[in-house]
């Protein structure tokens, strides 16, 4: 083992500080990272804070890695020191099961082993995130992060790029198609980029019309106000897809009635009850498909920061002094970001 450094949650109710702990050392599968910098996502918050019922403490949020690899095990053969690679929202799965075979971790029918907050597989200590000096993970779960990527705007990638990346691609999203998308935060704005490098037409759901010029700055060849309702019956029947990345409960029938027959609307923010209830006629009328995705296997996480690469796709982020940290979560509840943060990790130091 070796010592490390971070910022991590001690209960529900108080904020992130600096703490030590240990570090195992590399197995022979394992890769060593030293961390650049670490995305910050809104699950961060909920963890940190027991909203989910879920939290292990000490907690140590962090997903969104990227870093350059210190050592490395006698059986790895997929990095080498020195390499710029990152980390995702997994760290570990069976490998053995239906899902893992297919590349899908993320649907580990044992149930994957998260970058922070879960039972190690093999010595069942807490694994402990991003938000710290340093991280050993198996090689499996660790991905290149091509040369002309930013690699602080890359890391966001590896959470809100996945996540809006894998159900485009898994529709089989393609050139004229009509896609919109719910929301304009962390998730969406990542949605509009790679709707738009598939070659669909974009359209973005807003409540807010002063969002409009930043959605098209964004590639959004439209932009609709949820809230209006004359706008909002001129589009029924229109979309193929509806990318739903609003993270709150909200009315989903309105979008529903949006979408032509056989569309499909994808839920990637919403992890609660729906409220107010889904009138299943918008569904059985038109053949319409309600579906969820959970981020993506490592196989396509590798895919998206490749397509990044080629499309010239990468994050809005702002960069963060980790003692700002709770600051910054502050800042995210109120929406006061565009949009992602990014902690530069030489901070840590500091």
């Amino acid at each position: 083992m070796y010592t490390a450094i971070g910022y991590a949650a001690q209960s529900a109710t108080t904020p992130l500080a600096p703490m030590t702990f240990n570090r195992r050392s590399p197995r022979a599968d394992d890769v060593a990272i030293e961390i650049l910098y670490c995305g910050v996502c809104h699950s961060d918050i909920h963890q940190a804070r027991n909203e989910w019922g879920i939290a292990v403490y000490p907690l140590m949020p962090g997903h969104e890695i990227v870093g350059k690899v210190t050592e490395v095990g006698a059986n790895v053969t997929k990095h080498k020191v020195g390499d710029l690679v990152g980390v995702g929202c997994m760290v570990d799965s069976c490998r053995h099961c239906e899902a893992c075979a297919a590349d899908l971790e993320q649907y580990c029918l044992e149930g994957p082993t998260l970058t922070y907050a879960t039972p190690d597989r093999v010595d069942g200590s807490n694994t402990m995130g991003g938000y710290s000096s340093s991280i050993v993970v198996s090689e499996h779960f660790v991905v290149r992060i091509p040369e002309t990527l930013n690699p602080a705007a890359a890391a966001p990638i590896l959470c809100a790029g996945i996540t809006t990346y894998s159900p485009l691609k898994h529709y089989g999203v393609k050139a004229g198609d009509k896609v919109g998308v719910l929301g304009m935060g962390g998730l969406g704005h990542m949605g509009i980029k790679f709707a738009k490098a598939m070659g669909a037409e974009v359209t973005l759901f807003t409540r807010s019309a002063s969002k409009a010029e930043e959605a098209r700055r964004q590639g959004a060849d439209h932009v609709i106000v949820s809230t209006d309702a004359e706008q909002m019956k001129a589009a029924a029947g229109h979309f193929d897809f509806l990318l739903d990345t609003i993270p709150v409960q909200h009315d989903l029938n309105p979008y529903l009635e949006t979408l032509r027959f056989d569309g499909v609307h994808i839920l990637v923010g919403l992890i609660e009850p729906v409220d107010p209830a889904l009138h299943t006629a918008n569904l059985v009328m038109k053949r319409r498909v309600l579906a969820g995705s959970l981020i993506g296997g490592i196989a396509e996480t590798q895919e998206v920061l490749d397509f990044c690469a080629e499309h010239g796709i990468s994050c809005d982020i702002e960069m963060l002094d980790i003692k700002n940290i709770n600051e910054a979560y502050s800042r995210m509840i109120a929406g006061d970001i565009k949009y992602r943060f990014v902690i530069d990790m030489a901070t840590l130091k500091a």
